[in-house]
């Protein structure tokens, strides 16, 4: 389960500490990851950080926030509750909105003050829960890692305290779908677009794990055959849910007619077999002149979608923590600016978000992907 660090391109066995950026962009948080993950489900999450920080969420990482409300809250810590440690101010805080509201869960995640001051958010939240009676989470995210951290961490959150393990299997073969959020796919109809090929295959479809469901879905997730992770946010869950549940899971997002097609047969072949299935780990980066820069699961997958619907060989650049197995000879883990353009400086196309452009090389062929965040 645990994310490689590993450079396999250049054979590097450490990553490099510099992790500066002079041009392009980093990536959202894992403070924000969970309140991405958790944004649809009823539930009340708290980031624990200075006042006027949830603007910047709501503006800059949630478009669903346009559409329709959230509980998503900020503490408004202050210096002195910083330096103090007022954790009772936090506590009933939390505990009278919670009253006044009636959320279905509780969450709080923490950001770099509170990891500095070493805040126990756990402890937090089982004193919120035995005060309010519901359920409550405290995720030990500090702002420092990237929005797959706490993500995955709610997704697996929600695994371990909802999921019922006395959910009857569906007659007809049945998937959830696990790791979306609008950090990797927005809401331009891209989820829906996943859901109706599914559908149309025949696939019945018990919960998406987060964006399209309720907490009530979630909660009868056990009824699937099989998880169908679109993103390294859902791998923790799915791991969880095969070690706890027996559900085997499959890892790619259908893109084009032929990976789509190789996934729903990878599907029946998970649902039959019990065996977990990676749809793109069999591609080939030998020769490649394109390469791709994102998340992994997405960036893999697209890379095997070229290959199948083109013959052309894509590598992966991925930026972000992936597993071991997604990461194959050829592709790279490039975390900070210089090795970014480092791998991109002989490739003829780059298909990444438009933040990476001005890093490309002159003459490089740039496609333009999305990537909101």
């Amino acid at each position: 389960m645990g994310a490689v660090y590993k450079n396999q391109r250049k054979g590097s066995d450490t990553m490099h500490k510099k992790q500066t950026s002079a041009v392009i962009s980093t990536y959202t948080a894992d403070t924000m990851g969970v309140a991405s993950a958790l944004y649809e489900l009823g539930g009340m999450t708290v980031m624990h950080d200075a006042s006027g920080c949830n603007s910047t969420y709501n503006t800059h990482d949630e478009p669903r926030w346009y559409d329709f409300d959230s509980m998503v809250y900020i503490s408004a810590l202050t210096e002195a509750e910083a330096v103090m440690g007022d954790d009772e101010k936090l506590i009933n805080d939390i505990i009278s909105t919670a009253n006044e509201l009636s959320p279905r869960f509780i969450a709080i995640a923490g950001t770099p003050i509170p990891m500095m001051a070493g805040t126990d958010l756990a402890a937090i939240a089982k004193i919120i829960e035995k005060q309010t009676g519901i359920p409550s989470f405290g995720f030990q995210t500090n702002g420092m890692h990237s929005y797959i951290d706490g993500a995955a961490e709610a997704f697996l959150g929600l695994a371990k305290r909802f999921v019922r393990s006395d959910a009857a299997k569906t007659s007809d073969l049945s998937v959830n779908i696990l790791g979306l959020t609008p950090l990797d796919f927005s809401v331009n109809s891209t989820v829906s677009s996943i859901k109706s090929v599914l559908m149309k295959n025949r696939v019945q479809i018990i919960s998406s794990w987060a964006m399209g469901s309720q907490l009530s879905d979630i909660e009868n997730s056990a009824a699937a055959h099989v998880n169908l992770v679109v993103s390294q946010c859902g791998m923790r869950a799915a791991i969880y849910m095969n070690e706890q549940f027996d559900i085997p899971y499959v890892v790619g997002v259908p893109i084009g007619k032929k990976l789509t097609s190789g996934i729903i047969n990878n599907i029946k072949t998970a649902a039959k077999q019990n065996r977990n299935i990676i749809s793109f780990n069999d591609r080939s980066t030998k020769n490649a002149d394109i390469a791709i820069i994102g998340e992994g699961v997405l960036s893999a997958s697209l890379a095997k979608a070229v290959q199948l619907e083109t013959g052309k060989n894509a590598r992966v650049i991925c930026a972000l923590t992936a597993e071991k197995n997604f990461i194959l000879n050829g592709d790279s883990l490039a975390f900070c600016e210089d090795d970014i353009r480092s791998e991109i400086s002989d490739v003829k196309y780059v298909i990444a978000d438009s933040l990476y452009k001005p890093i490309c090389s002159e003459g490089t062929n740039f496609i333009p992907l999305g990537h909101e965040a």
